[in-house]
């Protein structure tokens, strides 16, 4: 069950430094936040061409509403959430916040997005359709990585990296109602949530990812790369694609056992992937002395 190349890479106008990644499935885009260039860099997944870069600031979390297929970024020092329309490269509106913005989250049921803040320990909550804040979550950390909404429940669920843990927040009074701890891990880092399974998965810099129930059981480990830095799905929900320290692998649910079921290592300083669960391609994107670059890589299962 391998990854291989698909493609050769596409070089990205530079000016160096990349974020998190997210797939479009619906509309076939990448979108990927190109951090020092200020921009939303937008890909044709069918092409595999770089169509456009949108400048909303200098971005790091990026979501897609999958109703409407805007786009809202989290855009870092500007202390701020942008909606952005992909089609017409257009900013619809920005909303300010208190604190400088890190990985976003999506709630497409309640039109709600959470910006977790940078080297801080709040969550920004904004009203998606009316780009107005709407509350503020504080959280027993001040390192915070990868939101994730469980879009059945509502629940929300935000890593602590410092803490060694998980915030669980109910979605109705946005209060923490469980804090989880995951002490086989170390720095902990990607989160997310798959659907098909029921199940939350946590990775840990020190190369594990963990499954738990939605209310915080912990059902098994995996070894995964070293350094895994972002974990993301597709519309199905069915496998998650992981990225860190040039490799990506792809792990889904045997049971109650997360396994590795595909991987490659790309010699490439690669932190970040989005993944086409109806194609099976993966989106990887990085910067290095000759340029940026993103990429397309198939997985076969």
């Amino acid at each position: 069950m391998p990854i291989a190349a698909a493609a050769p890479p596409e070089s990205v106008p530079v000016f160096s430094g990349f974020d998190y990644v997210r797939i479009d499935e619906a509309r076939h885009r990448a979108y990927a936040a190109h951090t020092a260039s200020k921009r939303l860099l937008i890909v044709d997944t069918t092409s595999g061409k770089v169509t456009g870069q949108v400048d909303v600031g200098p971005m790091h979390g990026v979501v897609v509403d999958p109703a409407t297929g805007y786009v809202f970024t989290g855009n870092g020092t500007d202390r701020s959430v942008s909606k952005v329309d992909p089609v017409a490269m257009t900013v619809l509106a920005t909303v300010d916040v208190p604190g400088d913005v890190d990985a976003i989250a999506y709630d497409p049921g309640l039109h709600r997005i959470y910006a977790d803040q940078d080297n801080g320990g709040h969550v920004y909550v904004i009203d998606g359709t009316t780009m107005k804040q709407t509350a503020t979550i504080t959280m027993p950390s001040e390192d915070l990585e990868s939101p994730w909404v469980d879009g059945n429940t509502h629940a929300f669920f935000q890593n602590l990296a410092d803490a060694t843990a998980y915030a669980i927040v109910d979605p109705q009074t946005l209060k923490i109602t469980k804090v989880v701890k995951t002490p086989q891990l170390k720095n902990n880092h990607p989160l997310l949530y798959l659907p098909v399974s029921n199940v939350v998965l946590v990775g840990g810099k020190n190369a594990i990812l963990s499954a738990y129930t939605p209310g915080g059981e912990h059902l098994g480990d995996v070894a995964v790369q070293p350094g895994v830095d972002q974990c993301n799905t597709g519309a199905t929900g069915a496998v998650a694609a992981c990225a860190g320290n040039g490799i990506v692998t792809v792990v889904k649910m045997d049971g109650k056992t997360p396994v590795v079921v595909g991987k490659i290592d790309t010699g490439k300083d690669i932190s970040h992937v989005g993944i086409d669960e109806s194609t099976g391609d993966l989106w990887v994107v990085w910067s290095d002395a000759t340029g940026d670059y993103v990429q397309r890589l198939h997985w076969s299962p």
